[in-house]
């Protein structure tokens, strides 16, 4: 399928990348920040676009915002008020697409990541808040075999995995040898998909991410029941 105004990801952004990885200081960005429009900013909104319909046909609470501050492209200049590396830029493209009752990168949402360290969508939820994480870890128990299907999905698990950072004890209030303690345990409840170069080139790799994130329907929707919110 064809997506006017998106004419799909190119090598050119891969090199911008690589060469900011660098030359991660302002002096250079201020010189190629033509290349950064180009290469990054503007077919990373035109992406943006592209995928606000085939979002809205998984879920009418997932929010693509084309907007340049504060929309689903995440902001290349890093904050480094309380970082020991200064480097002034991140060195990867970030994109969100953020349950519309979240008011951060915490809350449910649907991420998509081009960078050195790898090409790679993401659904679910990075370093929920406590209530939240306690909210999830509840429903687990309460729905086990509910949360079974979800997880061990077929469909889902054939291009997903779980990942993100766990405790290396039961949570209080856990036994060790409960039959879901891992998953009780995460800290992060997240889901990975690796893309190779290729799939992101062209107008299709709206159609070919649209239809990854499809997968994670259910598991998405176990996350958001678990807090109370609409899928």
């Amino acid at each position: 399928m064809v997506h006017a105004g998106f004419a799909g990801f190119g090598p050119e952004l891969l090199e911008f990348l690589s060469e900011l990885s660098m030359n991660n200081d302002r002096e250079w960005f201020a010189a190629n920040r033509g290349r950064y429009e180009r290469a990054l900013r503007e077919p990373a909104l035109a992406f943006i676009r592209a995928m606000a319909p085939r979002l809205a046909a998984i879920s009418p609470h997932f929010v693509a915002s084309d907007k340049k501050v504060g929309g689903s492209l995440m902001r290349i200049h890093r904050d480094v008020r309380f970082a020991a590396d200064k480097s002034p830029y991140k060195t990867n493209l970030g994109i969100q697409f953020r349950h519309n009752a979240g008011k951060d990168v915490h809350a449910p949402g649907f991420y998509f990541h081009v960078g050195g360290d790898g090409i790679f969508l993401g659904a679910g939820m990075w370093h929920p808040p406590a209530e939240a994480l306690a909210a999830i870890r509840g429903k687990i128990v309460d729905a086990p075999e509910a949360w079974l299907a979800v997880r061990d999905d077929a469909d889902f698990r054939a291009d997903w995995s779980l990942g993100g950072d766990s405790l290396k004890r039961p949570p209080r209030g856990f036994a060790k040898d409960h039959p879901l303690i891992e998953d009780i345990q995460r800290k992060d409840h997240i889901a990975a998909c690796d893309l190779e170069v290729g799939e992101i080139f062209g107008p299709a790799a709206v159609d070919r991410i649209a239809e990854r994130f499809a997968r994670t329907s259910p598991y998405v929707r176990f996350l958001c029941e678990a807090l109370d919110e609409p899928f």
